[in-house]
């Protein structure tokens, strides 16, 4: 007796208005959820973390993690913030962007971050230089005091540390904003702060 393959049993599954597939405890497999990832993404105006995506393919955030991964070497446009993950479609409108160099302990990572978005600037990452693998860098995307206490709170639940740890402190953060003079009253607060590498 024939029996539909399970991506063509999928494929008759009902969405949701969210772009949620009604999966009735049925784990979406291979390709077909790494077709449903990207639509996920392309249709989310915010980054979706990687338990969210897992939740909604049924699998485990792992599975998710190395999805992500395949997708990426497919050259598909996936940035991993530190909010979850994002698609880039397109190029976003041209903004002015500036690197700084900071150093500061772990207790400070909150207020520079604060410090930053409250001028109307995005973090959009962290750089080190790492002696042994030279230079590392993590994606940020950080615009929002929510964001920043996603981030921190992120932090103290996985128990992780700063990529600064790596380097007493020292780090770069490439900055993005609508004006120069935002980011110039940035580099002038955190220079006040102790917090500007000089």
């Amino acid at each position: 007796m024939w029996k539909p393959s399970p991506n063509a049993y999928l494929k008759l599954l009902p969405i949701t208005e969210m772009g949620e597939i009604v999966t009735e405890g049925k784990k979406i497999l291979g390709d077909e959820r790494r077709r449903m990832i990207i639509e996920w993404l392309n249709q989310s105006s915010n980054p979706l973390t990687g338990s969210e995506l897992a939740k909604r393919a049924n699998v485990s955030r792992q599975v998710i993690v190395q999805d992500i991964s395949i997708l990426k070497a497919k050259n598909e446009p996936i940035l991993a913030t530190a909010q979850g993950y994002m698609y880039f479609q397109s190029a976003p409108p041209k903004r002015v962007q500036r690197i700084i160099a900071c150093k500061h302990d772990s207790s400070k990572a909150r207020e520079e971050l604060i410090t930053i978005v409250d001028h109307g600037v995005t973090v959009v990452n962290v750089m080190v230089e790492h002696a042994m693998y030279g230079d590392l860098t993590a994606s940020l995307m950080i615009s929002t005091r929510k964001e920043v206490e996603q981030f921190c709170n992120n932090l103290l639940e996985t128990k992780a540390s700063l990529l600064s740890e790596l380097t007493e402190g020292v780090h770069l953060h490439k900055l993005e904003a609508n004006t120069p003079h935002q980011l110039d009253a940035v580099e002038l607060e955190l220079t006040k702060k102790g917090i500007i590498l000089s």
